[in-house]
């Protein structure tokens, strides 16, 4: 699942392959969260957290379902500080990069 910051695909069908991989993803988050108590991954704020940040905001992409401990550790994630500055200066960015369409 690509990262798309400004792409929502409500309904999206995940493939198989990703499925094991989110299932193995949230058995780590449910694990730290309920050992550590929450509401980061081992209570506080961690470079872990900042690891997995880019994993909710494909979760919401994607309309990835989670239960209700992960999904409030993806809301947790969102409304954290430095997530709502990446978040913020990615919706700033041109939606084509001229870079990236030269041919080879």
């Amino acid at each position: 699942m690509p990262m798309n910051i400004k792409g929502r695909y409500p309904g999206y069908k995940i493939f198989a392959g990703a499925r094991g991989d989110i299932e193995r993803i949230t058995a780590i988050w449910r694990e730290c969260l309920e050992l550590y108590g929450g509401p980061f991954l081992f209570g506080k704020p961690t470079v872990a957290d900042a690891m997995y940040a880019p994993v909710t905001r494909r979760f919401a992409t994607y309309d990835v379902h989670v239960n209700r401990l992960c999904d409030g550790y993806c809301r947790t994630i969102a409304d954290w500080p430095l997530m709502k500055t990446w978040v913020a200066a990615a919706a700033e960015e041109p939606d084509d990069v001229e870079e990236l369409e030269v041919e080879f």
